[in-house]
């Protein structure tokens, strides 16, 4: 009894902790992360076969998609610093649930262009104008912990939406874009109704959004200190998106590994940062910043190359276990840093380069991964992706031993 008493009053602690504003947002983000999980896991599966094209080609869709989250990450920190953050993510989340639909609809090369364009950009809209609401609500010292409760709460929701999905995809891929679709719109509304604004009016600028970016982007890019971070970053990310994109459809299809057992490896991811994160946060804050993200990008790239010695169920969840571990160690901790450094008025534009950074990693990797995998071999892409993010963690631990540079103020 005082076992669970002592857990109770911890959990209330952790509530009180934080503005409700925060709570609802990251509650919100579950019910959507479990719609969006019916589907992304195997959706390169589901354009492989509606298309009845190779790997190599049917990937350049998702690179399609990261490129429109390039242009978006580029305009994204500035419209949430001029417009505020509260409409970017309502637009975010209502554009994600049309391209569900719209997607479900397609049948051709073409008619796949628009909802993964769409679906790429939407995503570094969401996540630039969540991250700088949650700076502006919460204490840089509390921030870590915040970022981490959030990835614990988008994970719970990924936990679901794949054991769920897994078996509807068999079934009915229609019928999943129509539930995750749902999922994205009812956030869309909660936002809209239940959520403030946390940009302060006397903070918003008068120039257009275009011409603020484009000044708000030199100053961030004279940072010449975080620009080799975000650099680096972009180089090691793409080792564990290649196995995001492509792992499903190489277990698939080499290992006659369906769908619904597949859907166990996202789960194990999502099951670990709802459970394993707060904890393994609580190690990185020991840590240096720059040092916990050379070790997360480590064990990333441990995770990646470990798939080249696999060939069965168990093996890949393994592989997927390790990888997830980098995951935790790198992802809380790589907002953090840029928390850290961003003054406020530009803090939008810092989190919008550092998502270029995944957006950029995210159109090169089912490129990377389908070269790899066409022209050399199907297990390249593992050994490849070992090559990179050692390359990128090890460029990491020497940036680390530098100090952390914060910009001058004008």
């Amino acid at each position: 009894m005082t076992f669970l008493s002592d857990q109770t009053t911890k959990i209330q602690n952790t509530f009180s902790e934080y503005p409700r504003q925060f709570w609802v947002v990251t509650f919100g983000l579950m019910f959507s992360s479990a719609g969006s999980s019916m589907i992304w896991p195997f959706q390169l599966i589901y354009i492989s076969k509606v298309l009845a094209l190779p790997i190599s080609s049917a990937a350049t869709l998702i690179s399609l998609s990261s490129l429109a989250g390039l242009v978006a990450s580029l305009l994204g920190g500035a419209i949430a610093d001029h417009f505020g953050r509260k409409w970017i993510m309502f637009t975010a989340q209502a554009a994600n649930a049309l391209a569900y639909i719209l997607m479900s609809q397609a049948s051709t090369y073409a008619s796949f262009v628009v909802p993964m364009a769409i679906l790429g950009a939407a995503m570094p809209f969401y996540a630039v104008g969540s991250d700088a609401m949650m700076a502006d609500m919460i204490p840089t010292k509390k921030l870590s912990g915040a970022y981490a409760i959030l990835r614990m709460f988008n994970n719970a929701g990924i936990a679901i939406g794949p054991a769920i999905g897994g078996f509807i995809v068999t079934k009915s891929y229609t019928t999943a874009f129509y539930i995750a679709a749902a999922a994205m719109l009812a956030f869309s509304l909660l936002l809209l109704t239940s959520v403030r604004e946390t940009l302060k009016r006397t903070d918003r600028h008068v120039e257009s959004p275009i011409i603020e970016s484009l000044a708000g982007f030199v100053q961030v890019a004279a940072n010449t200190s975080f620009m080799a971070f975000v650099t680096t970053i972009a180089i090691g990310m793409i080792a564990p998106l290649m196995m995001w994109t492509l792992l499903a459809v190489y277990m698939n299809r080499y290992f006659a590994i369906p769908e619904y057992l597949y859907s166990w490896l996202p789960i194990t991811n999502a099951l670990m940062c709802v459970f394993a994160q707060y904890p393994v946060t609580l190690f990185t804050n020991r840590l240096r910043t720059k040092s916990a993200i050379a070790l997360g990008m480590f064990v990333y790239a441990l995770g990646v190359g470990s798939v080249a010695i696999m060939n069965n169920l168990p093996g890949f969840w393994f592989s997927m276990v390790l990888m997830s571990m980098g995951e935790l160690i790198l992802a809380p901790t790589g907002s953090k840093y840029v928390a850290e450094i961003a003054p406020q008025e530009l803090r939008g534009r810092y989190m919008s380069v550092y998502w270029l950074t995944w957006g950029l990693a995210r159109s090169l990797a089912p490129m990377a991964g389908g070269y790899l995998h066409d022209s050399i071999a199907p297990v390249a892409i593992w050994w490849g992706g070992l090559i990179i993010g050692m390359l990128s963690a090890f460029i990491l631990y020497l940036l680390s031993r530098q100090p952390i540079v914060l910009p001058k103020k004008a």
